[in-house]
């Protein structure tokens, strides 16, 4: 382990020269991120500003932090959970100057210690995947609050937090949903979460999708993704919801919906992606049968039941890598992918850069207005705000340019009708 005090603590600097390879062709597939890296990275409208991140640490973070420092932020960072740190990325990090306490494999303490670090600091802005960084400073350190502006806040367990904290007037300070804009919900979480955690399923296991009863518990946005995957490469997919609405939608494209209970029966593949703690539980391992492979895509690793697990096996062992096998008692095997933490993450290498290029340009350009709200004196009550309208369009509009395509635009007379409540039919 290489640490040194108020700089660093990565698991090998010797590695830094891999990751920045790997940050490089992350650059190369970031062109939203790279173009406002290049037009603000002269008038620096970050400098004086300190960012606190908690993100998971991987090449593609590595293009957002080091946008944010060409802005001019100062920057301290941390994982966002224990098994997705990439060493080679945070180690070239490290290299590059960035304040970072990452590595693969912390334990809880570990974890809590390096979120700790970043805000030494005393950040006025705050940049969370999770709302770690923002329960500690909640929980913990809450005097820092009254120095720090705003924050962003990047996924659907984070946001849905945070609103309940601002409802129930706990939050002390405003958050921005970069979850919730449409370029990072409608992308990301899906095509991202869909592609990603097959292919952390596919590292760990090599089976073969094709044929195989697959079973997604949760059709939101990431749930989504991860059907019309697996359904691509050929399995049979059942999914199963609590929400009527949501669970219709999955039938009418064309799922099997059934309640878990009894697609424990059948499943030979499991995902969670609900947000939700004990999804997968006892009287489930009991049903399953043997060889079913369990993993989880929603953020926390509480959705599959791991302590009810371990007290059904006879025996345990690692077969592969991010892959154990529990011996049960009935004599049947169960493989648990990535110790039921996030699959695309601790088993791959998370969502792919051209999606990633969306969702981070959101979260620099939230962050830069927080920071430009704050020069004009506007100051934001403590609670969760949506991203605006605009940016979402400008964010998609660049993309598009990027990947070569042109849309059209209305004119005036058809923006004028759009409005036009006198006209008929």
């Amino acid at each position: 382990m290489d640490y040194k005090k108020g700089k660093y603590k990565v698991k090998d600097l010797k590695l830094a020269a891999e990751g920045r390879k790997r940050i490089e062709w992350a650059e190369s597939r970031m062109p939203v991120l790279m173009s406002l890296r290049e037009k603000y990275s002269t008038s620096k409208p970050l400098k004086g500003y300190k960012i606190a991140g908690c993100l998971h640490v991987t090449k593609e973070t590595a293009v957002l932090v080091e946008t944010l420092k060409a802005a001019g932020a100062k920057v301290s960072w941390s994982g966002c959970n224990p098994l997705s740190t990439q060493d080679d990325i945070a180690a070239a990090l490290a290299k590059n100057g960035i304040e970072i306490y990452a590595w693969h494999g912390q334990n809880v303490k570990d974890f809590y210690w390096s979120i700790e670090r970043t805000l030494d600091m005393k950040p006025n802005l705050t940049l969370d995947d999770g709302a770690d960084l923002i329960f500690t400073v909640h929980n913990k350190f809450p005097e820092l609050a009254n120095d720090i502006i705003g924050g962003t806040e990047e996924t659907t367990t984070g946001v849905h937090r945070l609103r309940a904290m601002a409802k129930d007037e706990k939050l002390l300070y405003p958050v921005l949903a970069v979850n919730d804009a449409e370029t990072k919900w409608d992308f990301d979480n899906v095509y991202g979460t869909g592609q990603s955690s097959i292919d952390g399923i596919l590292r760990a296991t090599s089976v073969l999708m094709a044929g195989k009863n697959f079973v997604v518990a949760g059709y939101g946005h990431c749930g989504r993704g991860v059907a019309m995957r697996a359904a691509g490469m050929g399995a049979n997919v059942i999914v199963t919801e609590v929400k009527p609405t949501t669970a219709l939608k999955a039938t009418l494209e064309g799922h099997r919906v059934m309640k878990m209970d009894e697609a424990a029966k059948i499943g030979d593949i499991f995902i969670t992606a609900t947000g939700v703690k004990d999804v997968i539980i006892k009287k489930h391992f009991d049903k399953m049968k043997d060889g079913a492979i369990i993993c989880n895509t929603g953020h926390y690793d509480c959705e599959i039941n791991i302590q009810d697990l371990e007290k059904l096996k006879k025996s345990k062992r690692t077969v592969r890598a991010n892959n154990e096998e529990y011996l049960m008692k009935n004599g049947n095997r169960i493989y648990l992918l990535a110790q039921g933490r996030l699959v695309n993450l601790a088993a791959a290498e998370g969502h792919p850069s051209e999606v990633m290029d969306m969702s981070f340009a959101n979260q620099f350009m939230s962050q830069l207005k927080l920071a430009l709200w704050d020069k004009d004196g506007i100051n934001l009550n403590p609670d969760v705000y949506d991203i605006p309208e605009e940016q979402d369009q400008e964010i998609a509009g660049i993309k598009l340019k990027t990947m070569g395509y042109k849309i059209d635009k209305l004119t005036r007379e058809q923006e004028l009708y759009l409005d036009d409540y006198s006209a008929g039919t």
